[in-house]
């Protein structure tokens, strides 16, 4: 069954989404320039697999893409596993601050995120820490709005993959202060009222599985 609060969430995306263009379309509104401009684009690593002091159930937030495209969250708080401080000594993951946007840089190219907390990445990311005076609300849409530019930068012979040097030079808006600082004010109730929904969503989905495998152990 649909949940009425995913249809809320996706009506509303649709409408910040046109908000998004009503400002930043016109030229006059944005200047040329590079994803770089935006803020730092940060790749991610994989501690050793063969070490299970590596990874436990409570640790450092750590994701990898699947957490993304398998959930459909916008907003992100952990992954499946997270790493101890062992593996994040141990590799080249980055903690990157909450309000980072997650951008999937290989199978596939393109699921964007926000991250509510301190959070790392698997290599399958390459992330912007947005600058403080663009923001992210601007930032997530411009990376939204522009996985088809972003994805015919992919190269690759197993599978395509945008690299951390061709992220951070792909061409870019760069927003008026000014304007990306109230694109963010009137996206912050919005993408509150998002995070609430997929909160619930979340709680009842966790809810069903509970009921399911209490009748299923009868």
């Amino acid at each position: 069954m649909h949940d009425p609060k995913k249809k809320t969430n996706d009506n509303l995306e649709a409408q910040l989404a046109g908000i998004y263009h009503s400002f930043f379309d016109d030229p006059e509104n944005s200047a040329d320039g590079t994803i770089s401009d935006l803020g730092e684009v940060v790749g991610g690593a994989t501690p050793s697999t063969d070490n299970p002091n590596y990874f436990s159930d409570d640790g450092i937030a750590w994701i990898s893409p699947k957490d993304l495209t398998a959930t459909g969250l916008k907003f992100i708080y952990r992954g499946e596993l997270c790493i101890t401080d062992a593996a994040y000594n141990s590799c080249s993951t980055k903690i990157m601050p909450a309000g980072t946007v997650l951008f999937t840089s290989r199978a596939p190219v393109g699921t964007v995120a926000i991250a509510m907390n301190d959070i790392c990445t698997n290599q399958g990311f390459k992330s912007v820490i947005p600058r403080q005076e663009i923001g992210t609300a601007f930032v997530y849409f411009f990376l939204k709005e522009s996985k088809q530019l972003i994805e015919s930068h992919a190269s690759g012979t197993t599978f395509m993959e945008v690299s951390g040097n061709v992220m951070k030079n792909i061409p870019a808006i760069i927003p008026k202060p000014n304007l990306a600082k109230q694109f963010s004010s009137l996206c912050g109730p919005v993408f509150e009222v998002q995070k609430q929904n997929e909160l619930e969503i979340s709680r009842l989905e966790d809810l069903r599985q509970t009921v399911i495998s209490s009748i299923s152990s009868r």
